[in-house]
């Protein structure tokens, strides 16, 4: 029996001892951040004492409310062809201009860009003609033989290594509207002024 009780005292000192050494290492978690071990406080000032602000990281919410996908993208923008061009149209109802229909498709995506030619040669950034991908923008001069400004735009439809081709709303008197065109050996090689990725 006297072993028992010798073995109930051994055990109970061992707790003991476990219990105090983690009282002991957990005392430091009382300092605050970068406050000095001498002004650690007693339980009584404790509770009259301002608790510590702690710290939140505030991060925006994405922009987009759609994880913007090329092949999604290009499935949508090929759901537009046939529909009509308008000049400043921005949506199916009324026709598209090219850079109303660069919008709208990818509007559906959260991915904001802008309803002008002018300032879609700005938007994302440039990509080299090679390195095309499908739901890149492709941008163009206006058809002037003179001119060296933004005059249209469209949406590569193309993988890199492939001729250039995209989906656009075209205003030309012949099949004017939503269409896929080329770039090689056509008019628009003459044109042809950036590839901008936004995706």
């Amino acid at each position: 029996m006297r072993y028992v009780w010798l073995s109930f005292f051994v055990i109970a000192a061992f707790i003991i001892g476990v219990t105090i050494r983690n009282r002991q290492q957990a005392a430091p978690l009382a300092l605050m951040d970068n406050e000095p071990a001498e002004t650690v406080l007693r339980p009584a000032e404790k509770a009259n004492r301002t608790p510590a602000r702690s710290a939140v990281w505030k991060v925006d919410a994405p922009a987009a409310p759609v994880v913007a996908r090329a092949d999604s993208v290009i499935r949508f923008a090929m759901r537009q062809l046939g529909t009509n061009y308008c000049y400043a149209g921005a949506t199916p109802e009324t026709g598209f201009d090219c850079s109303g229909f660069v919008n709208y498709v990818f509007a559906r995506f959260g991915v904001p860009v802008p309803h002008s030619t002018a300032l879609l040669i700005n938007t994302g950034r440039e990509v080299p003609r090679r390195s095309a991908r499908p739901g890149d923008i492709v941008v163009f001069t206006g058809t002037a033989t003179t001119s060296t400004t933004p005059g249209h735009a469209g949406i590569v439809i193309s993988n890199p290594g492939e001729p250039l081709r995209f989906i656009h709303s075209s205003s030309a008197r012949k099949e004017s509207g939503v269409k896929i065109s080329t770039v090689e050996k056509t008019d628009y090689e003459r044109r042809f002024m950036a590839i901008r990725r936004v995706l």
